[in-house]
């Protein structure tokens, strides 16, 4: 075994371990997949033995990977705590709930311009609820999404910047009678099951948006459906079920499907970057300036005339 382990294939290994997925993992550090597995597989032989079973649909740590991640994660932790005392930041953890989404991608772009000399990671956690509750435990920085939409507990140990307000749409199988019309008005979906993420642990305060948008209008809520853990898991369990799905217009592509606007009224999700209260870094203060700046350039925070969107959101989106 080397005296010597480069810190960099320790973090990818913690990357892959808390994933359980490569795609995932490199997605989330910004590299590509096979340069991702090439250095775990030298981290493996540096080391003398396998770290993760591979198989073609589950990645999983094997006793060594078990009994290395805790050590893994104090030598980066101690790292990090070295670059801070010498005056360096350790790299910023930025969620960015799913690889698709333009908003929270724009806006960490735009923080990496504004500061060169600072690591912003990206991850992607899928859901506000389970990213703020990352957040406060420490374990990842800054997220995107609907901070009213989050329980008071978690709220509490949060700060927030408004950035969109995002108009919603809606994600049709290609045969769907609605799928020819150009924009589809909320009355069409009367008689509708739609699906928006109901069951799903990690974004709760998206299901709850669209509760409070179907009520009254004839449109039901889908049933849970099996947690779908990554992009190309989430289309199978989409194409297999058939419902229409509630989204953003900036909703990345699915196969055989059409993405439509709705309108009378548009529905409106509110976009904040939210963050523990208190934190300090230099990452943090970028992207809360990043946030301002595209939000002012895309016009995000002008509010449609009679765009919908819950009291509660209006509120939380007006406190800034």
């Amino acid at each position: 075994m080397s005296a010597h382990v480069d810190p960099r294939l320790l973090r990818a290994f913690v990357t892959v371990a808390e994933e359980l997925h490569f795609t995932r993992a490199a997605a989330r550090l910004y590299v590509a997949q096979q340069a991702l597995s090439r250095d775990v597989r030298r981290l493996e032989r540096e080391l003398g033995g396998e770290l993760f079973v591979r198989t073609t649909r589950h990645v999983t740590l094997t006793a060594d990977g078990e009994r290395l991640l805790p050590y893994a994660r104090a030598v980066l932790q101690a790292q990090d705590d070295l670059l801070a005392a010498a005056g360096q930041a350790r790299p910023l953890l930025v969620d960015l709930n799913s690889p698709g989404l333009i908003t929270p991608r724009l806006v960490l772009h735009r923080a990496r311009e504004l500061a060169p000399g600072h690591e912003l990671m990206a991850r992607y956690e899928s859901g506000l609820t389970w990213a703020a509750g990352e957040v406060l435990a420490g374990r990842l920085d800054a997220s995107f999404g609907r901070f009213a939409g989050l329980a008071p507990a978690l709220r509490s140990g949060l700060e927030h910047r408004p950035v969109r307000y995002e108009p919603m749409a809606v994600v049709l199988p290609e045969e769907h009678p609605l799928a020819a019309r150009p924009e589809v008005p909320l009355a069409a979906l009367a008689g509708e099951t739609v699906y928006a993420g109901a069951g799903n642990p990690r974004t709760p305060e998206w299901t709850d948006l669209a509760r409070a948008l179907f009520e009254g209008r004839g449109i039901a809520l889908a049933p849970p459906a099996p947690l779908a853990v990554g992009d190309e898991e989430f289309q199978r369990i989409m194409r297999r079920t058939r419902h229409p799905i509630l989204a953003v217009v900036d909703f990345p592509p699915l196969p055989a499907t059409v993405l439509r606007p709705l309108v009378d009224p548009v529905p409106l999700s509110p976009v904040s970057l939210v963050w523990r209260k208190g934190m300090l870094h230099p990452g943090l203060d970028a992207l809360r300036r990043a946030a301002a700046l595209v939000a002012a350039e895309e016009g995000w925070l002008r509010r449609p005339e009679g765009g919908w969107i819950p009291k509660l959101d209006i509120v939380a989106m007006a406190a800034h």
